[in-house]
């Protein structure tokens, strides 16, 4: 019979648990992506980008002419050229001196003397050198999440790979956490992340290290076997393979995972409970990935309490938030039912030190989605 497994009387503060995971942690090499592939990824350095177009062309089809010389002209006082003006067509540059394109009716040009029935602006009918793209702009900037606008842009100048950092992400599922290790690989991929998912083949410490013996890659993340029971195995197989940096972390939900390192790669333990697990991946997770990736600060947004959340001093609660009437709604804390992770907006994190949060009170949320 497997030996059942026992928290520590004392559990990791959270803060505790995520520097041990970041200590010494550095950020993913930048790698080369199709476009496709680049989308929602973080941004690496990108080299500033050409002016686009590189210089002025016409905008319409018509003629280039030079607008100081149409001074004065219209449909009842033609004005007659020395030389027929050049015609364009959209996309062409513009020839020299020229800086204006006039349709195709308001230059005649029938006959042996060619007149011109309207004047022009400057500008008029024409692209200007960097219109689309300014010169020394990026398609992204580094530690930004890359979003199709950007491929737009990079579309537009002629660049088909972007440079982004994506870490690896290794999932190793015991058997019964199915659901759970879904919704965690549907979260890493929206921040970016390369998940390869693996299923250990039995509850069991064997089965657990021999999947985790075959992850290479810059997070290490198991999926159930983290609590109490006679068949929570994931971390004794993690001492096994590698170190159990804390069991118990001062979460709620989340009391049961765990953080450690196999060589100098970061590895988190969530229970297999979905409730468990989403509140400690999002405890755990985004630190680390925010370090791997070089990402600029999340985005945050502060709105008013509609009413008061309330928390017990020593452990931080996890909550969830729901935008109503310019303010967040709590609608979990401590306690997650599906139907909230399902309705949820955005979610904050009451420290073990706090009471909780008045009722009006402004709080700064994490959005869940972006």
């Amino acid at each position: 019979m497997a030996p059942t497994q026992r928290l520590p009387a004392s559990l990791t503060p959270l803060d505790t648990a995520l520097s041990a995971l970041l200590r010494g942690l550095e950020p993913a090499q930048p790698v080369e992506l199709p476009l496709s592939d680049a989308l929602r990824c973080i941004a690496a350095e990108m080299a500033p980008l050409p002016a686009h177009p590189p210089h002025d062309v016409a905008a319409t089809d018509g003629w280039a002419l030079r607008a100081n010389d149409l001074v004065g002209a219209s449909s009842y006082s033609p004005l007659p050229l020395a030389a027929p003006p050049a015609w364009v067509e959209a996309g062409d540059a513009m020839p020299g001196a020229c800086d204006c394109v006039l349709d195709a009716d308001l230059v005649e040009a029938d006959g042996p003397i060619v007149q011109v029935l309207a004047e022009a602006i400057p500008g008029q009918g024409i692209g200007r050198k960097g219109q689309d793209i300014a010169e020394g702009s990026l398609v992204a900037e580094a530690g930004r999440r890359v979003l199709r606008r950007d491929l737009l842009i990079a579309r537009v100048a002629g660049i088909a790979r972007l440079k982004v950092r994506r870490p690896r992400l290794h999932i190793v599922n015991v058997p019964g956490a199915t659901v759970t290790a879904n919704l965690v690989a549907e979260s890493a991929r929206s921040a970016g992340a390369e998940v390869i998912s693996r299923e250990a083949g039995t509850r069991d410490v064997g089965s657990i290290v021999a999947a985790l013996e075959e992850a290479a890659c810059d997070l290490l993340v198991t999926i159930g076997g983290s609590g109490v029971g006679r068949t929570d195995a994931a971390v004794n197989a993690l001492a096994a393979r590698g170190e159990v940096i804390a069991h118990g972390i001062a979460l709620q939900p989340g009391r049961t995972a765990a953080v450690g390192r196999v060589g100098t790669t970061p590895v988190i333990a969530l229970p297999g409970a979905p409730d468990q697990a989403f509140s400690a991946w999002w405890g755990l997770a985004p630190p680390v990935f925010d370090r791997l990736t070089g990402r600029q600060p999340r985005r945050t947004l502060a709105l008013p309490l509609s009413r008061k959340i309330a928390s017990l001093v020593g452990i931080a609660e996890f909550v969830l938030l729901e935008r109503q009437h310019d303010a967040w709604t709590p609608l979990a804390v401590g306690e997650l039912s599906l139907d909230a992770i399902a309705r949820a907006e955005a979610f904050l994190i009451v420290p073990g030190g706090s009471e909780g949060f008045a009722a009006g009170m402004p709080v700064d949320a994490y959005m869940l989605r972006e």
